[in-house]
């Protein structure tokens, strides 16, 4: 059985260059996105406002079918995303019991052989994003559960001082909302950047900084964001 020190040897000084490029560059445009220049915010702040801005229009209106429609439409979105992390999760799961498939195709890409529990360390690095993303996308749907709660206890008519600050509270807990599903989407980008440390850390390196223009451009230089931002 290795020791952690010769598991830690597969590992070349590019290997461990480009891991932590790839999990400081997943946390930074993390925090970049949730805490932008007040000049240039990102979308996720955006929608924070018109979030807020729902919740005030929710509790003038008499109906609120069409509230609980969209809440209905969130909720299904989390589950949906939390369902494919668990089906590539158990596909990623299968493969470090197995890496037979993996080994073949990675050394006829690379020319190079290496041993198999250097694959299985690999795809852990896979694993534990997409599991990270899995958690996020079900607390995401729990707090839209407290959100539907809080929303169900806004009174009608007349609306009070005590209305609208629960149709407050139900807004920020819809945000909390977002902003775990959106957590959990990059790492989902993220745990797709980093298969490609199959083919060595130059491409881990590449692929990381492929998914971090990814990620900041829909945030801060995508349409949708000029459109919200109009």
């Amino acid at each position: 059985m290795m020791s952690p020190v010769d598991v830690l040897a597969l590992l070349s000084p590019r290997d461990f260059a480009a891991l932590a490029f790839l999990v400081l560059g997943s946390v930074l445009i993390g925090w970049h996105i949730e805490h932008p220049p007040a000049r240039r915010p990102s979308v996720t702040k955006l929608m924070s406002q018109y979030r807020r801005d729902w919740m005030e229009s929710f509790v003038e209106r008499d109906v609120r079918i069409f509230d609980s429609q969209i809440l209905s439409s969130l909720r299904q979105g989390t589950n949906f995303f939390a369902s494919t992390c668990i089906l590539a999760i158990g596909g990623a799961l299968a493969l470090v019991g197995n890496t037979e498939p993996l080994t073949g195709i990675a050394e006829e890409l690379t020319d190079e052989q290496r041993p198999e529990l250097l694959w299985q360390i690999k795809l852990l690095v896979v694993v534990l994003y997409l599991t990270s993303a899995f958690l996020r996308f079900v607390w995401a749907n729990r707090v839209f559960g407290y959100c539907a709660v809080v929303m169900a206890s806004v009174p009608n008519l007349p609306v009070t001082d005590d209305a609208r600050d629960r149709a407050r509270r139900a807004g920020e807990l819809n945000i909390r909302a977002a902003v775990n599903f959106n957590r959990g989407l990059r790492s989902m980008y993220f745990a797709l950047g980093s298969l490609a440390w199959i083919l060595g850390p130059t491409a881990l390196a590449a692929a990381t900084a492929a998914t971090l223009w990814v990620v900041w451009s829909r945030e801060f230089a995508s349409i949708p964001r000029r459109i919200i931002e109009r």
